[in-house]
């Protein structure tokens, strides 16, 4: 009898002009195995990575984190009982709380991760960024929390303008003064809730590293990119990697401060005199993760094998120049496949 493949599970399946990182993952993970069984763990039911065919034959529908941890768990055994999970990566920052309460029970069952402990997780949060820097020893543009409009009015004392007002998951808009502050504050508020994040503008190059922690302090591996081209919502479209010594370092002192458990995003504004600023650390793969396969550093896949408790068979250095630009396709779907998407929350190919 042959042995049953690996199956691996992934969030994160949107994929329009701010894709998520599951498609990405999937692809690099059926480049280092194609026999691998990926599970798609989706949100919405026309979230494009469920349609992709060719990646994902088996595809379910979770129900939000903020519905409560009853009703996520209860989706994610009732998928492990049908087809068996051995290791699951989530893509999403919102979706990682959820996780790490719930890493003992999928560990119970057997379900094998890659996740930071919650210590870590809050350590790389936007509003400790000040903190971090001082224990790691990496640049951190001036960086403050608020809660209310009155500490807004205040801030700009010790975050000069401009500055960008952040959510605590995701977005980022500039403000030239308070009334552009002020705007953004209440947008994010909406979108997120409280608190609010305020960054001082740096002025410079915008480099990203995609890195992957041991648990230990150790750097399994790191690729470096420069972006070359933005949307409106300033999410690369393009980038190339490169190779600056100094800005793999910055991803060392992170892993060496935090002994961080899994991949991360890292992401730093080189300034005019060289220097590198830590902007934010993601606490996943982003979703331009398949350039490291493309560079020949498949990280997604060394984080399965990480998890698994085996040695990464990823080699120590990745091809320079290695390009990626996005594509906008027309995706061909079954409105069968989206029927069962949206009557049962699934659907097997």
């Amino acid at each position: 009898m042959s042995e049953r493949p690996l199956h691996v599970a992934v969030t994160g399946l949107n994929a329009t002009d701010n894709p998520a990182p599951g498609v990405a993952v999937i692809r690099a993970l059926h480049d280092a195995d194609p026999t691998i069984r990926t599970i798609g763990l989706g949100y919405d039911a026309l979230d494009p990575g469920i349609y992709a065919t060719d990646l994902v034959r088996d595809v379910f529908l979770l129900p939000y984190p903020s519905q409560g941890l009853t009703a996520f768990w209860s989706r994610l055994e009732y998928v492990h009982h049908k087809l068996g999970i051995d290791v699951i990566i989530p893509t999403l920052d919102a979706e990682l709380p959820a996780f790490l309460d719930l890493e003992p029970k999928l560990r119970a069952l057997g379900i094998k991760t890659l996740l930071p402990t919650r210590e870590q997780f809050t350590l790389r949060e936007k509003g400790r960024l000040t903190q971090l820097g001082a224990k790691s020893g990496i640049r951190v543009p001036a960086t403050a929390v608020v809660n209310t409009i009155e500490e807004l009015s205040r801030v700009h004392y010790s975050v000069p303008y401009p500055m960008y007002v952040k959510g605590l998951y995701y977005g980022a808009t500039l403000a030239m003064n308070l009334e552009d502050a002020t705007h953004a504050f209440y947008k994010v508020v909406a979108q997120w809730g409280i608190p609010v994040v305020v960054q001082t503008q740096i002025l410079g190059e915008e480099f990203n590293v995609v890195a992957l922690g041991d648990g230990e302090g150790g750097l399994v591996g790191a690729v470096g990119m420069k972006k070359l081209m933005l949307t409106d919502k300033g999410k690369g479209w393009a980038g190339i990697t490169v190779r600056d010594p100094a800005l793999l370092e910055v991803a060392q002192q992170f892993m060496t401060a935090t002994k961080w458990r899994g991949p991360c995003e890292i992401e730093l504004m080189r300034d005019s005199t060289g220097h590198y600023h830590l902007i934010e650390i993601n606490p996943r793969f982003p979703a331009w993760v398949y350039l490291s396969a493309g560079a020949g550093m498949n990280l997604p896949y060394a984080a399965v094998e990480l998890a698994l408790g085996k040695k990464p068979s990823i080699s120590g250095d990745y091809k320079v120049g290695t390009l990626f630009v996005r594509i906008s396709i027309d995706q061909i779907a079954s409105i069968t496949d989206f029927q069962h998407m949206v009557t049962t929350g699934e659907v097997s190919r």
